[in-house]
């Protein structure tokens, strides 16, 4: 009885607490949930005018291609890049003793997760727009990669947040980083077009068979299982090391804030 009433507690606190992550998100916003896709809709436009209409890519369906793995990242970068303050901006919360933290970047990353869900409205949209469909494997991947995505999210952001209390300066340069990653993840270019000797350089990034995952799935209607099963591993060696350093961490917390 008392495990059943803690992980009721825990389960209402991380519902509480990302219902107040979504209110602070829109208040006050006219457009709301619209800003959650205009970004990477944005970026989408940018890319198509920079890579098919001025480099002319052979891509096929390259808005489609853009946005099916632009809002996937979307979701990454937003809780990694907020989640480094999310600590030290709820020190109050963080110095009651009993107060389980972890929980605030639980609600960060499922805030955005939350968002991302929302957008794959678009990506059918531009599907039917191209003359394709959603597929029925649809209803057994998204729920898997969407498993998969938030251990490696959870992973990276609660490892980011619990350094910068030690070390301010990971803020910056986790943005510096996010950027990097983004140029070395498969998203605005194919995994085919990688040359063959940087293939095993690029698919040693976690997010580039991540990614990979989801455009097949959303554009082919592909499950490609090995690729599933390398995403997930990935996100259990990120998720054990995110894990290990806050819970090694944790109880200097109260001495730093």
């Amino acid at each position: 009885m008392t495990s059943f009433k803690s992980f009721q507690y825990y389960k209402d606190l991380i519902v509480v607490l990302t219902q107040k992550e979504l209110k602070v998100r829109y208040k006050r916003s006219f457009l709301g949930y619209l800003w959650s896709i205009a970004n990477p809709l944005a970026l989408a436009v940018v890319f198509y005018v920079a890579f098919k209409v001025v480099m002319r890519i052979q891509i096929e369906n390259y808005t489609l291609f853009l946005i099916s793995g632009l809002f996937p990242w979307q979701w990454f970068s937003n809780s990694v890049s907020s989640s480094s303050m999310v600590f030290v901006s709820n020190a109050a919360l963080i110095k009651k003793v009993n107060f389980p933290c972890e929980s605030l970047i639980i609600a960060t990353v499922l805030n955005d997760m939350l968002h991302f869900i929302l957008s794959v409205p678009v990506i059918v949209i531009f599907l039917f727009f191209y003359g394709l469909k959603p597929n029925l494997s649809w209803v057994v991947g998204i729920p898997v990669l969407l498993v998969i995505q938030f251990m490696v999210t959870f992973g990276f952001s609660v490892a980011i947040s619990t350094i910068n209390l030690f070390f301010r300066d990971i803020e910056r340069i986790v943005s510096i980083l996010l950027i990097l990653i983004f140029y070395f993840t498969p998203i605005i270019y194919s995994g085919e077009m990688i040359p063959a000797k940087y293939k095993t350089l690029i698919l040693l990034n976690p997010l580039a068979v991540l990614m990979l995952s989801w455009r097949d799935l959303f554009m082919k209607g592909i499950l490609n299982f090995g690729s599933i099963a390398v995403s997930f591993l990935y996100s259990l060696i990120v998720l054990f090391m995110g894990y290990l350093i806050f819970r090694r961490l944790r109880w200097k917390f109260a001495e730093v804030l």
